[in-house]
């Protein structure tokens, strides 16, 4: 029997690299798939007809979670359209990178108000109906950069570092009601941001990885699916690294 038959899982940012592949990985296993996405209308319909041929029942909607009201009334179209969420993912990311001196504010608050508002509005829009149900997994994509800050990444690592302390508070408070809430920190993962990348830099990278190779979506996706599932029934609070061994806690 699929692992998630009959649950529903929202997938925030699923139309391309760790959020498709995670978004593919669920449906797989049986769960009916909602998802997030900003810009290419036209992607997420084919992605959503991808979903649909499954045998699952799935659809995209447009949304910028990161305001407060756009992302209850995504939560409200999704239970009036699905009945229930099980699954939160909070997966969408965006990375602004420069040197702290030349950082400008504006660099700062969207990756802010995209990594880590966006995940608290969710998160706090979904805690109704996931504790009128008494059950719910809430997964957060963080960073292995959110547990080791990296030089040039300010603004991303202080994003996923808040997410990381978002999960420990949100798992202590929703326990008693049967919600867990648990994050993965991903490692070099290997997506179409990550082919860009120089080879010198790929090797570099690969280098000060234990297991010497980058990680796919689906190694990510694995990591989802235990939490998502009652495989995991007894596990809250935690952030797992699904990196190769480059970090060591």
């Amino acid at each position: 029997m699929a692992l998630l038959s009959g649950k529903t899982a929202l997938v925030t940012g699923a139309t391309r690299g760790i959020g498709k592949g995670i978004a593919l990985k669920l449906a797989q296993n049986g769960a009916n798939i909602a998802f997030t996405f900003v810009s290419s209308v036209e992607k997420a319909k084919a992605f959503e007809d991808e979903l649909n041929a499954m045998g699952i029942k799935a659809k995209g909607y447009q949304s910028n979670a990161a305001e407060f009201a756009e992302g209850e009334r995504l939560i409200d179209e999704i239970i009036k359209e699905f009945g229930t969420i099980d699954v939160l993912v909070n997966n969408a990311g965006i990375t602004r990178d420069n040197l702290l001196m030349r950082m400008t504010e504006q660099m700062w608050d969207d990756v802010m108000d995209t990594n880590l508002k966006s995940a608290f509005a969710l998160i706090k829009a979904i805690q109704r109906p996931m504790m009128k149900a008494r059950s719910g997994s809430i997964i957060n994509i963080t960073s292995v950069v959110g547990v080791t800050g990296n030089a040039g990444q300010a603004n991303y690592a202080a994003s996923k570092a808040g997410m990381i302390g978002l999960t420990k508070s949100v798992a202590k408070e929703l326990g008693s009601r049967n919600i867990r809430c648990n994050a993965i920190a991903p490692g070099f993962i290997e997506t179409e941001m990550t082919e860009a990348l120089a080879e010198d830099v790929r090797a570099e990278w690969v280098k000060g990885i234990p297991l010497k190779r980058g990680g796919t979506p689906e190694d990510v996706a694995n990591t989802v699916l235990f939490l998502a599932s009652d495989m995991s029934a007894y596990l809250t609070g935690q952030t797992i690294c699904v990196d190769g061994g480059m970090v060591m806690q």
